[in-house]
């Protein structure tokens, strides 16, 4: 798409709202939408009706989106298909309100993306270490974005220590970041200060053992171009912001880890 288009797309975090995947439009082709009667608009954000059993709207959703699409890129979908090249891998949360696409406002293609309940790098999830080599290998991503988010559900269940059954193992993770940094958070004055601070520092123990795995330190280790991050992003008012981690090489981390 040029990028001398003016992106006019805003986006509105809302539980109760289904966003689909927004591509920067020009002016004119957005004007032409605008004018038209003839049903919601593809970059819309439209909300998923209840009643809609056969899932006829979603599909109807996806029809738009797709014409529109190629209404300013008759080739885009026939060049995707050929490759991707994604620059990023998104590792964030599961929660329908944290979709990565819409966060940084990318297109199809551009960006690789694992969620898994809270943003947990583990190093024995062989789920996410999988798609990590890929990325890293086979796609040659030069930045990993661990991306948490604050109102986190499984942050705030392991915080307190509400049991759910089988989740409770995987929740143990963030229960392991509280006690490694108890004395900060106890240094702090409410609850809620608190679990934003676990969401925080969950997305940066995330991105650590990111940087641990024998993926990413091969890479290092073979001089391969490659900064992992730490994010949080805020539901509340749609803004991501950088958390203090941003690494693209061993010095940051322990020599127990280095290959």
């Amino acid at each position: 798409m040029a990028s001398n288009q003016t992106n006019k797309d805003i986006y509105i975090s809302d539980p109760n709202r289904i966003e689909p995947l927004i591509l920067t439009c020009s002016s004119s082709a957005r004007q032409n939408e605008e004018n038209s009667d003839s049903g919601p608009k593809p970059t819309s954000i439209n909300r998923f009706d209840p009643a809609d059993d056969k899932l006829d709207g979603l599909l109807e959703n996806n029809r738009r989106w797709a014409q529109a699409v190629v209404k300013e890129d008759p080739n885009f979908f026939k060049n995707i298909a050929l490759k991707q090249e994604p620059k990023i891998l998104w590792i964030g949360c599961s929660d329908s309100r944290v979709p990565a696409n819409q966060i940084v406002q990318l297109g199809p293609g551009e960006i690789f993306v694992h969620r898994n309940i809270a943003n947990v790098v583990n190093h024995s999830d062989l789920n996410c270490l999988s798609v990590i080599q890929y990325a890293v290998e086979v796609l040659k991503v030069e930045h990993i974005i661990v991306c948490g988010h604050y109102n986190c559900g499984g942050v705030t269940v392991a915080y307190n220590k509400q049991q759910f059954g089988l989740i409770d193992n995987w929740l143990r993770n963030i229960k392991d970041v509280y006690r490694l940094h108890e004395e900060e958070l106890k240094t702090l004055t409410t609850d809620l200060q608190r679990i934003h601070k676990l969401v925080e520092l969950n997305a940066i123990n995330s991105a650590k053992n990111v940087c641990h795995s024998t993926i990413v330190q091969n890479a290092w280790t073979n001089g391969q171009k490659l900064t992992v991050h730490a994010w949080a992003y805020d539901i509340e008012d749609g803004r991501a912001k950088k958390l203090d981690w941003s690494v693209s090489d061993n010095k940051a981390l322990h020599d127990i880890y280095h290959h």
